[in-house]
């Protein structure tokens, strides 16, 4: 057994759970609280709702939920089907699909640290909290197609859903499903890659990722001679998902020009400024998670770096942070580019690996509770 390294001295206690047993026989006690697990201070704040607050049995109930085809309208497909534990719970394709068998509009998204960063959800942002995102795709035509009604009566004839619901929420209803859903992708912590490690001084990396690292929390600089591959402007330092404050989580990062930009963040806000904007992604796990952008159309963090080494379309909502970030001073080019050399597009992709955590994407307490353990 790993030992535990509490990061700096300080613990943050939140609510978790230190083991998950399915229910089979009905009882109507009281929720139980959840024991106190640790996470990384630096991590940040977060917030669970009053009104959901995580239990034993919500995020047991939660788990066995997203697993079960049932919640779909064909029993065909649960949410694990588009978000898979192997693939840091996404599922490797450009456009995930659902019951309908059509290419969806955008891939899935990593389910990681979810608590933390801006608390918008989906791609454009959609949802603003994950008890509202955990319905969405239920009843999404192309996703699940699940009717709400049906599927409260489907999951009543079934003894271990009485008792669960029954303990956690006093019964089964749609609110009831959202805030079972959303309590379990709260727990989807990942904390223990390369990089936490190193973050904890465990390990030391290597001389190409610690020069990636470097690169990765720069804003190039010419007057300081400063190298810098821009990326912590959109991702944040440790969890490397978008920032909390306003709406910088989401942003316009150059992929099309005026003529192709797809609505984004401004067909929820009404807003022509947010034209083009999509949710910056946590890069946790990011090497698994291919592919690329919010319509998959990068295989490999290769072409991710090209992108911003020289692929960057201009439009009006365009991030100025990604037209002024360039290691070259008075670049005079037409190309918007970071102006990397292949030694450091190299160091950077090299760092991103130290960002997988295997722990995360095997962790029993987030698999597949209809699977039989392996016999001994």
């Amino acid at each position: 057994m790993r030992k535990r390294i509490l990061w700096g001295g300080v613990v943050l206690l939140i609510a978790g759970v230190l083991g998950i047993f399915i229910l089979t026989t009905p009882r109507y006690d009281a929720p139980s609280p959840v024991e106190t697990f640790n996470v990384p201070f630096v991590f940040g704040r977060f917030t669970i709702p009053t009104d959901n607050p995580l239990t034993k049995e919500s995020i047991e109930l939660g788990r066995r939920l997203f697993y079960d085809p049932r919640l779909s309208g064909t029993n065909q497909i649960s949410c694990a089907t588009c978000h898979q534990q192997a693939l840091a719970f996404t599922d490797g394709l450009a456009g995930s699909v659902g019951v309908s068998g059509k290419p969806l509009a955008f891939n899935s998204m990593s389910l990681a640290n979810l608590m933390w960063g801006p608390q918008r959800f989906f791609w454009d942002g959609r949802a603003t909290s994950l008890e509202e995102q955990a319905l969405l795709p239920i009843q999404h035509p192309d996703e699940m197609a699940q009717d709400l009604g049906l599927l409260v009566k489907e999951l009543s004839r079934d003894e271990t859903y009485i008792a669960l619901f029954g303990i956690a929420f006093g019964g089964i209803s749609n609110e009831a499903i959202a805030k079972a859903l959303a309590s379990f992708q709260r727990i989807l912590i990942s904390a223990n890659s390369r990089y936490d490690q190193y973050l904890r001084g465990e390990i030391s990396l290597t001389e190409e990722e610690e020069l990636g690292r470097k690169l990765f929390m720069a804003h190039p600089d010419t007057k300081a001679s400063l190298r810098g591959g821009n990326c912590i402007d959109c991702h944040s330092q440790f969890l490397t998902s978008g920032f909390t404050a306003q709406l910088d989580g989401f942003s316009n990062n150059g992929l099309d020009n005026d003529a192709a930009l797809l609505a984004g963040l401004s067909e929820v806000t009404g807003k022509a400024e947010h034209r083009g904007f999509f949710k910056t992604p946590t890069l946790r796990n990011i090497a698994v998670t291919a592919p690329y952008m919010h319509d998959g159309r990068f295989n490999t963090l290769e072409e991710v770096l090209n992108h911003y080494n020289g692929g960057i379309q201009f439009s009006e909502t365009l991030s100025p942070l990604i037209v002024e970030a360039d290691n070259i001073d008075n670049h005079q080019g037409s190309t918007i580019s970071l102006n990397l050399t292949e030694k450091e597009e190299r160091a950077i992709i090299s760092f991103l690996h130290t960002l997988t955590d295997e722990q995360f994407l095997s962790d029993i307490r987030f698999s597949d509770p209809f699977k039989e353990a392996p016999a001994k």
